[in-house]
């Protein structure tokens, strides 16, 4: 299989599951504690850059993440067009 076809094959995974039971048990299996902390912490920093009351820096401390991660988490969420933050962010409401 190409990356191409394993990344579609996960994605696709990913949307089989049904509720949030399914999908806490495939992440455990499929991360590591360190990986499920990073992207924890990650949406985290999303969150609060999304509601635009603190500074970076004040995020840093407050998630515990460095402003290098900070900073990444901005980019993506502000000026990559990805958009997958945004996507989920205003689906949710937060």
């Amino acid at each position: 299989m190409t990356s191409q076809e394993n990344i579609t094959s996960l994605l696709k995974a990913v949307l089989s599951l049904k509720n949030e039971d399914e999908v806490q048990r495939f992440i455990d299996d499929l991360c590591t504690p360190k990986e499920i902390h990073s992207f924890t912490e990650r949406w985290a920093i999303a969150r609060l850059l999304h509601e635009g009351q603190m500074n970076y820096r004040d995020i840093a401390s407050k998630t515990g993440a460095s402003t290098a991660t900070v900073t990444r988490v901005a980019r993506f969420l502000n000026k990559e067009r990805n958009k997958g933050y945004k996507i989920i962010l205003e689906r949710m409401g937060e």
